[in-house]
């Protein structure tokens, strides 16, 4: 799957309600998050796991906290000041317990349960790369106007945005960020709409800004690359478009060196630095591992979704919007129960009935990001993508390479777009579906420059296509419906306010 398997993926002072509506309190009003590095994170002491510590913002507690992680055995990596986020290391097994005692602290766990240097594999949707051949086959099919590849972009019609890039292909005051594995921007259809002064390799927690830290490590790391042509690709006579030609696009790595995984001081870092860059628009087509689902009711869960949860709302707080994969596991998110059979994904999983209301997919299911579900050529929900009434905002084309076939020279259900090498391939996932609907929403702020980011939403669900629950959803036929939508035409659990349009977003 797309969706890389990273989606490919209290208290003591102050009472926390175990709710990410109560959690909005920790955000702080204060202007920046940059953080505060730390010599001793370079200590030669190899530490066994990382933590996030969460506290109140003010200065006197947070230096009181951190002389208690020193006490626990603890090493300071970084501390977010204002939003009051300390990642730190340590040795000592008893270290979770012992620093969610100290006062002033939150909320406080372990953000992986492998050693630091654990090594795996990422679980990506295997690429279908466009052969010279075929991409032959495909330029001849190409009509005036369009790119060489456009004619096997299913997707881009689907929504309008082929017609829409004659109107207004979007902005260059616009940025979208790919929270992702790296984006090769030497690539032809990418490097014209990259921004570097925005892009950073966040991976452990601290940005790093060198030159090409961005990129992916290797060709195999191919995923954010292929969302940011989804997003951004050039309309410059040169492979595929993108939804929103005319924007930047910028990347924030956030994935393991050593596996893959997106853990979550890796993405708080991410949330933090694209609001300090001015980034208009997050794309996040993954959930933070190791967890599926963090259930509040366990402490290193519930300080992974108040770790990520309060670097998110500061970036909302500085203006950036946030979309995000619903997810490949074709799960309801409304549902009573849910089986997670894969967490945690960093070591051993364990099987475990989870509720999602109290258990979150992060950080698509956090308050104020827009959840996006993944739909097929025929404007069908896609047989691998979440839903759930209440939970998916908006729809987007994701692919569909089983049940729903366009009538394209590939004749490939899945999303073509960019990858490293100055390659192309097709992939399919909710992970394709949240970028469609980014570039659509940088369509929008492009329209709308002044637009906070609940505007922006309002806007994006205001202007998608309303579409209504199908009469049956048995889609390999054999008579067993594969999920159920609940709701109306105008809201749903199938695609929440509806398709993105990207042809009325500029109208």
């Amino acid at each position: 799957m797309a969706h890389l398997r990273s989606r490919r993926r209290l208290a003591l002072a102050v009472p926390v309600v175990l709710s990410l509506t109560a959690s909005l309190g920790f955000l702080p009003a204060a202007a920046s998050a940059a953080p505060h590095a730390d010599s001793a994170a370079q200590s030669a002491d190899a530490p066994n796991l990382a933590y996030v510590v969460n506290t109140k913002t003010d200065r006197h507690t947070i230096a009181s906290v951190r002389k208690a992680i020193a006490a626990a055995g603890g090493t300071v990596v970084t501390t977010y000041e204002k939003i009051g986020v300390i990642v730190v290391h340590s040795a000592n097994p008893d270290f979770g317990a012992q620093i969610r005692k100290a006062r002033g602290v939150q909320s406080a766990g372990a953000t992986r349960t492998a050693p630091l240097v654990a090594a795996g594999t990422t679980d990506q949707d295997a690429a279908d790369y466009l052969t010279a051949a075929e991409a032959a086959k495909v330029e001849a099919a190409a009509t005036a106007g369009s790119e060489p590849l456009e004619a096997d972009q299913w997707d881009l019609r689907a929504i309008g945005a082929d017609k829409a890039a004659q109107i207004n292909p979007g902005s260059r005051k616009v940025t979208v960020a790919v929270i992702d594995t790296g984006v090769d921007d030497t690539h032809p259809d990418l490097a014209p709409n990259f921004s570097a002064g925005q892009s950073a390799n966040c991976v452990g927690g601290v940005a790093d800004t060198s030159e090409g830290a961005w990129r992916p490590y290797t060709a195999e790391d191919y995923h954010g690359t292929h969302v940011a042509g989804e997003i951004a690709a050039a309309r410059n006579d040169i492979g595929v478009a993108g939804v929103a030609p005319g924007v930047k696009v910028s990347s924030i790595k956030v994935s393991d060196p050593h596996n893959g995984l997106f853990y979550p001081e890796s993405v708080v870092c991410a949330f933090v630095f694209a609001a300090d860059h001015g980034v208009e628009i997050t794309n996040n087509s993954y959930y933070v591992d190791p967890w599926l689902y963090n259930c509040m009711d366990d402490p290193d869960q519930r300080a992974i979704v108040d770790a990520v949860n309060r670097a998110q709302l500061y970036a909302q707080k500085k203006g950036t919007l946030h979309l995000a994969s619903a997810g490949n596991s074709n799960h309801d998110l409304d549902a009573d129960a849910i089986v997670d059979d894969s967490s945690p994904d960093d070591s051993t999983p364990v099987e475990r009935t989870i509720d999602p209301h109290e258990c979150f997919d992060v950080p698509t299911q956090l308050p104020g990001i827009v959840t996006v579900s993944a739909t097929g050529v025929q404007n069908l929900k896609s047989y691998y993508s979440s839903y759930g009434k209440g939970v998916v905002d908006v729809a987007a084309p994701g692919g569909d390479r089983l049940y729903q076939i366009p009538d394209t020279p590939s004749k490939n259900g899945r999303i073509l777009s960019t990858m490293p090498n100055n390659q192309y391939a097709f992939l399919q996932g909710t992970s394709m579906a949240s970028p469609h609907a980014a570039g659509v929403a940088a369509l929008l702020k492009s329209e709308h420059p002044w637009a906070s980011p609940a505007q922006l939403q309002w806007l994006l669900k205001a202007q998608a296509d309303k579409t209504a629950c199908p009469e049956s959803y048995d889609q390999n036929g054999d008579g067993t419906q594969d999920a159920v939508c609940e709701g109306g035409t105008r809201v749903n659990g199938f695609y929440g306010h509806g398709i993105v349009n990207a042809l009325r977003a500029v109208k």
